[in-house]
């Protein structure tokens, strides 16, 4: 079997940041897949399961909900190997065109206060795997250590 881009991506030396990880042509639409990676591959510390759950419930609500792009997201949801999440939007984007829209996301969950969105029996499959203080803790320090303070090296992957 071949080898998939995302496979292709030299990790060891991959820095936090937003990338364009794909695109997709569906007919006259483009799919724009964002890496949305919150920590250093293999470097750092991955994500706890409670945290990066929580994180995917907040973001899902959010951008689903924030007037300016609902109408162009597609899905938002964690990596498996818990160092980020994947963004699917409607569009031909680059990293750069989210800069701000994921700022205000990750402000948003380092803000948050209440009960979390579809943290129910009834709304979620894991319902109780929940972790909202690590979140709006992983949510801070990705906000101030990346996105408040983005660079070039935060927007392109590394060359192989």
């Amino acid at each position: 079997m071949d080898k998939i881009p995302s496979f292709t991506i030299d990790h060891l030396r991959l820095l936090r940041g937003i990338y364009v990880s794909r695109k997709d042509s569906i007919g006259a639409e483009t799919l724009t897949t964002f890496d949305i990676r919150m920590v250093e591959p293999n470097r750092m510390e991955a994500l706890s399961q409670g945290s990066i759950h929580t994180i995917e419930h907040l973001a899902a609500t959010y951008l689903r909900n924030e007037p300016h792009w609902k109408d162009s997201i597609v899905y938002w949801g964690p990596m498996g190997c818990l160092t980020g999440n994947y963004l699917v939007m409607k569009g031909d984007l680059q990293a750069g065109d989210i800069v701000a829209l994921m700022t205000d996301t990750f402000r948003f969950i380092a803000q948050y206060e209440g009960e979390i969105p579809g943290a129910q029996p009834k709304d979620c499959g894991n319902w109780s795997l929940h972790d909202l203080a690590q979140a709006k803790k992983d949510a801070q320090r990705y906000l101030t250590e990346v996105l408040e303070v983005i660079k070039p090296e935060n927007l392109t992957y590394p060359q192989q």
